[in-house]
């Protein structure tokens, strides 16, 4: 199982992206858009952005979000409850088995994996 997606980072584009995914479990899309999502509010909108969804040699699933910034990097941030923002790595940290980040010289790929059984429990295995 292996997808690939272009598209620019626009808030257009993240129900866009979770439409391309429908065939994937909700985790699956929650963490792709969460991904985009970080690019709009950290690189700027209408960024290139490449999506991917893989499945790992161990069976887990990695979802990788690749843009032009290599030094706008992601932050895992414990916002308060009144806080409007800075959630979002968290998120992605409490529903992941792991992430991070892979640096170039002009670009960066942000990335995380699911365990196996979340993704089959989702859709009903």
């Amino acid at each position: 199982m292996t997808l690939e997606l272009r598209l620019l980072a626009t808030p257009k584009a993240v129900p866009e992206l979770r439409h391309h995914l429908r065939h994937h479990p909700y985790d699956v899309r929650l963490c792709a858009t969460e991904l985009v999502t970080n690019v709009i509010d950290h690189v700027g909108e209408g960024t290139p952005v490449t999506v991917r969804v893989l499945g790992t040699d161990d069976g887990h699933t990695r979802i990788e979000v690749t843009d032009p910034d290599p030094r706008a990097l992601p932050l895992l941030l414990r916002a308060t409850t009144t806080d409007e923002h800075g959630r979002g790595m968290a998120l992605l940290d409490a529903l992941t088995r792991r992430w991070g980040v892979e640096q170039g010289a002009d670009a960066k790929t942000v990335w995380c994996e699911l365990d196996r059984l979340n993704s089959l429990t989702e859709q009903g295995c």
